[in-house]
């Protein structure tokens, strides 16, 4: 193992989409960085996202950090050399409730507001362009031609080369053990791989971020919840490009995957905790009854595998994006619920600029943790998936 410097600029905690683009923004602006992630780079929930990005959000900011995340992906093997697969097959969102549809006007007219080409559409049109779903039931669907698809992992290599070429270190199989403090100023980590000094850090450690900031002191609302996806074997007459399809509210999705479908739904959090283990149980079969109703050409197909993973939950499903008020320089970025990966090339630049004192290109201010305190309003995503 290679050793850790004695000081640096700023540690970020977390090997994943977040921590390896806030390494590279760093880094790229001439801060010293080293990285420190206790497993491989993109091994937690990166490794398991399902690689959807969008600008379809309900809210102003996340329309806003989606919007700066296709545009990233869709130059990133030009600008980074590495190929992510990007694909623009687009977002559809089958709406089954009838009172669901003001909600998805006004999300269209507010995405419409930012350039975004969404429109809600009849079920007809919506098998249009996805021609494997079966419309009983479908009252409606907002259909979002331009968001896409991209490899989660090639991405995560992509910034981690990006940032050792600015100078970064990063350092895989290390785990953060604690804080020194003075006060309420950080003044080094201690790690399993020995003591590091800084006086700033950036917690970007997904479904561990809650215990990251109890070392040091920072009270962040995440919880770790698991998500099953199952992979389908060969589907018949499998069209080559296949919108992210997303029934509301039960957020069932499938895309596709290979010669088949990955599939996936939420039955409930259940209770927190860090267990990855694929257990289809009962949850399996449910996961089967929305899918013959609402993407019958499985049926044929069969299951040939799955897996679980962990999700960053916070109490609204909304990331935490900010400095501490608690302890001097500690940055956040964490609890996407799900929408890290799409999230990652804003939410580099958003921590650089924290960090340097800037003004964020997109107004974050309803990110941050205290909105939890009870004093503030806070506007919820509708679209969770």
């Amino acid at each position: 193992m290679e050793s850790l410097p004695e000081r640096t600029d700023v540690v970020v905690i977390g090997g994943g989409i977040i921590g390896v683009a806030c390494a590279y923004r760093l880094a790229a602006a001439g801060v010293s960085v080293l990285l420190l992630e206790r497993d491989g780079l993109g091994a937690g929930s990166t490794a398991k996202a399902a690689g959807g990005i969008r600008s379809s959000f309900t809210t102003r900011v996340n329309i806003e950090i989606g919007l700066r995340g296709l545009a990233e992906y869709a130059s990133f093997a030009e600008t980074y050399g590495t190929e992510i697969d990007f694909r623009r097959d687009g977002y559809l969102y089958l709406v089954t409730d009838p009172a669901d549809l003001p909600e998805f006007e006004r999300c269209a007219e507010l995405q419409n507001s930012y350039g975004v080409r969404s429109r809600l559409v009849e079920p007809a049109e919506a098998r249009r362009f996805s021609p494997l779903i079966g419309t009983e039931g479908v009252v409606a669907a907002l259909w979002s031609p331009d968001d896409a698809k991209a490899t989660p992992d090639s991405a995560v290599q992509g910034y981690a080369r990006a940032a050792r070429g600015h100078g970064a270190m990063l350092r895989t199989g290390v785990e953060v053990v604690g804080f020194e403090r003075d006060g309420d100023e950080i003044t080094g980590v201690r790690t399993s791989a020995g003591f590091v000094r800084t006086d700033a850090v950036v917690c970007a450690a997904g479904a561990w971020s809650g215990r990251i900031g109890e070392l040091a002191g920072v009270e962040l609302p995440v919880r770790p919840y698991r998500r099953q996806v199952v992979f389908t074997g060969p589907v018949a007459d499998l069209p080559e490009r296949v919108p992210l399809t997303i029934e509301m509210p039960s957020a069932f999705y499938f895309h596709r995957e290979g010669l088949g479908l990955a599939m996936s739904f939420c039955d409930g959090d259940g209770d927190p905790g860090f267990d990855t283990r694929y257990e289809p149980g009962e949850w399996l079969p449910k996961l089967a009854e929305i899918a013959a109703r609402r993407v019958p050409a499985v049926l044929d197909a069969g299951i040939r595998g799955g897996w679980a993973g962990l999700y960053e939950v916070t109490p609204d499903r909304n990331q935490i994006v900010g400095e501490s008020v608690q302890v001097s320089r500690f940055f956040y970025a964490t609890g996407f619920s799900g929408h890290g990966f799409q999230m990652g090339p804003a939410v580099g630049e958003l921590v650089r600029d924290l960090y340097l004192g800037r003004v964020p290109a997109i107004d974050i201010t309803g990110l941050d943790v205290r909105r939890f305190d009870g004093d503030r309003a806070v506007t919820r995503e509708h679209n969770i998936v």
